[in-house]
């Protein structure tokens, strides 16, 4: 743990200033190219694409067995707010930490080349979190995992609720299942001063947005967590003609996978109902995403520890209705997310949320987020030596 410890703090200071670097300059979903090179070029490793813009580089033995860890590479369309001087000033934002992971997964591979693996180290550059396709899905579709004979995979997650020094590292499921989905209400357009000759699919998204609330509030066990959002609304083009369709578009989160086909049921069902009521025809148009995110519970509870030996606490079992594309990895190996405390940079940030044009967590974070997917990829090590023996 001390060659560990050593070797993580000589690549700290280059990886901070990477750090700074792709946050200056981010990229989004499917365009990281920049910033991948860049990645690729701090690890210093012979890498092999993947998934259009991600990349796999090993570190350790060619052949057997290896852990792999995961950074994400894309930024999101959101225009920056923060005072730092690596601002990024293109419309585009690492507002979700992925700038520190990227930085840590860079230190850990760095300092993994320097010594003697009990296993190979496999860095995962995935493309595509933020938004569909999903990189992680790809990545796995094109069976890029299986040369690798990768026995699990671990990630670790800045998350703002938490406070520096602290690690969630819990059992079961962490993240919800998402599913997008788009409605449509067909109606009878018409002029506004003569309503009762028209069909309003305005009129009747109304009480759809309303009543689809119901799939949470009425049609799952209140003890399993779901939320359904609708964010965005169209409809017509002049405030005195109704028109002849109106569309909405929103996302539903279930955090127990067994919840899922039900609550897209349930949904499809009202908006049906509800715009038949109102006299127009209603649809669901559903585009699945990714499914709930699970740990490992035995990957889990070895890294308690490894991450309490690095000087973390473990908070209470933290979960939540985000959802990230890690979770596909757990059909191929054991996998384990965590979500690392962090201070943030800046007066104005303090109370920023992931995904916020504020947030900015502080340069200390991608030491962190290293230590814990150290601890997670000692973890692993410690699980498949055990199940050789």
């Amino acid at each position: 743990m001390r060659d560990w410890q050593q070797a993580l703090a000589a690549e700290l200071p280059a990886a901070i200033a990477l750090r700074r670097l792709v946050h200056s300059d981010p990229e989004p979903s499917g365009a990281e190219t920049r910033t991948v090179e860049r990645v690729g070029a701090a690890i210093g490793e012979r890498s092999t694409e993947v998934a259009d813009t991600g990349r796999l580089i090993r570190i350790g033995a060619d052949g057997g067995p290896c852990v792999a860890v995961r950074a994400e590479l894309d930024a999101l369309p959101v225009i920056e707010r923060t005072a730092s001087p690596d601002a990024a000033r293109n419309g585009f934002m690492h507002a979700c930490g992925h700038d520190v992971h990227m930085a840590a997964v860079a230190a850990l591979a760095r300092a993994a080349a320097g010594l003697e693996l009990p296993l190979a180290l496999l860095a995962i550059l995935q493309p595509r979190e933020e938004r569909p396709p999903s990189g992680a899905h790809d990545i796995l579709a094109a069976t890029a995992l299986e040369s690798h004979d990768v026995r699990a995979v671990v990630g670790a997650h800045v998350q703002p609720l938490l406070e520096r020094g602290t690690v969630a590292a819990t059992t079961g499921g962490v993240n919800a299942a998402s599913d997008r989905f788009d409605i449509v209400i067909t109606g009878r357009g018409g002029h506004g001063g003569y309503p009762h000759l028209a069909r309003d699919p305005v009129v009747a998204m109304a009480h759809v947005v309303t009543a689809v609330q119901q799939v949470v509030s009425r049609r799952i066990d209140p003890l399993h967590p779901a939320v359904l959002t609708i964010g965005s609304m169209h409809a017509g083009s002049a405030g005195n003609v109704i028109p002849d369709e109106a569309r909405a578009h929103g996302t539903l989160r279930v955090l127990d996978e067994r919840d899922r086909e039900p609550a897209r049921g349930e949904l499809a069902a009202i908006i049906e109902q509800v715009a038949g009521a109102c006299g127009c025809v209603g649809e669901l148009h559903l585009y699945p995403g990714e499914p709930a995110l699970v740990n490992d519970p035995e990957l889990t509870m070895r890294s308690h520890e490894w991450l309490r030996s690095f000087g973390f606490e473990l908070s209470a079992p933290l979960r939540s209705c985000g959802a990230d594309d890690f979770a596909y990895y757990g059909a191929v190996a054991p996998s384990l997310m965590m979500f690392v405390g962090v201070e943030q940079a800046g007066e104005a940030a303090d109370r920023a949320m992931l995904h916020e044009a504020t947030f900015h967590p502080s340069d200390a974070a991608v030491g962190d987020v290293a230590h814990a997917l150290l601890a997670g990829y000692l973890a692993a090590v410690d699980l498949v030596q055990r199940s050789v023996v």
